[in-house]
């Protein structure tokens, strides 16, 4: 079953008549997606290409990106689900790594092993 604003009600029965505006929240546009994401619309639509060819990747992590498309060819409006921008937003989370503490450095003498006291000799 394709899920559409006209079938919204009868799938999800609790949203009643404000199926429209409840479907806009769980499957928001692409531009709304693009807004939370952080980047631009065609950014998004880049990444949408690179994951359908499977090279896609966030952070080295290679990534696949579930949409929804309708359209009597599957050519129409892209919906992402809010979960699945959620998902995005944790795989673009970055976490600072602990810093290494290095051990102080210890001055070395210059010729250290040449212990007698350069210059003429002495008589």
């Amino acid at each position: 079953m394709q899920l559409s604003v006209a079938n919204f009600g009868e799938t999800f029965p609790r949203y009643g008549r404000f199926a429209e505006s409840r479907m806009s929240e769980i499957l928001p546009t692409s531009q709304e997606a693009a807004v939370r994401l952080g980047i631009k619309t065609l950014t998004l639509y880049d990444w949408l290409s690179q994951s359908d060819s499977g090279t896609f990747v966030i952070r080295g992590q290679p990534t696949n990106i579930h949409y929804f498309q309708g359209g009597r060819n599957g050519q129409g409006r892209i919906r992402i689900a809010s979960t699945e921008i959620d998902r995005l937003l944790s795989l673009m989370t970055v976490t600072p790594r602990p810093t290494t503490v290095r051990k102080q450095q210890i001055s070395v003498r210059p010729m250290r092993h040449i212990t007698a006291i350069p210059g003429r000799p002495r008589d």
